[in-house]
């Protein structure tokens, strides 16, 4: 899953960033809420949930939230106040926001909010997914192959779900770098390649190749259905 985060104080923007990829998720930041309308306006369909704070310079939270719902834009938004004032909540509310959080708060509480918002309707995901006779479950983090469990890191699990959630389709370098390291990434970097060789040698064996690369394209994961 990716997420947005519209935070002015650098530090915190850069230290959620940080403590959401460790849980798997990609992240990107900006720190305005101008940029941070014209990135969800572009961009949505690449994000998976914003995290917008209220005090914004620019144009703050609640017009931003406002202008986005305006659009028809559906991303699930949670939002982020110094404020402890149930006016604040309720207004954030109206506008569109899909929950709201005060600082200071914890990190746990914040990602136990962002994934009671993904499970939510339309924009809850398929959770177990299936490729021939390969079985990734995202409630419990597991990856199952006739009844073994293949162990992944947090990475590879999260680019073997993006690579199954478009079984069949060829997946190029610049779209997983974006998807699971975030626009700001080195493109040049090798990471791309040396997570898909690690991860073939999990998950293809004698029987199958389910992970192929496409020379010059990208790569693919293969449901066996097509030719």
């Amino acid at each position: 899953m990716r997420i947005l985060i519209v935070e002015d104080e650098e530090r915190l923007a850069k230290s959620l960033k940080k403590a959401l990829e460790k849980e798997g998720f990609a992240a990107d930041y900006v720190t305005n809420g101008e940029t941070g309308l014209n990135r969800i306006e572009i961009c949505h369909k690449d994000y998976d949930l914003v995290i917008l704070d209220l005090m914004l310079p620019k144009k703050d939270g609640l017009e931003v939230c406002k202008e986005v719902r305006a659009k028809g834009i559906k991303i699930p938004i949670l939002m982020l106040t110094a404020r402890f004032d149930t006016n604040n909540k309720v207004t954030a509310l109206n506008v569109g926001a899909d929950d709201y959080l005060v600082k200071p708060f914890s990190f746990e509480e914040l990602t136990a909010r962002i994934r009671a918002l993904l499970r939510r309707p339309p924009q809850s995901v398929q959770t177990e997914l299936k490729v021939q006779d390969l079985v990734l479950n995202n409630a419990t983090h597991k990856v199952v192959s006739n009844n073994k469990e293949i162990k992944l890191t947090v990475k590879e699990f999260a680019l073997l779900e993006y690579l199954m959630r478009h079984p069949n389709q060829v997946i190029n370098r610049n779209q997983i770098l974006d998807h699971l390291w975030g626009y700001d990434f080195d493109s040049f970097s090798n990471v791309v390649d040396v997570h898909i060789k690690n991860l073939r040698k999990k998950i293809n064996n004698n029987r199958r190749k389910i992970l192929e690369t496409i020379r010059g394209i990208g790569y693919r994961i293969r449901d066996g259905k097509a030719v």
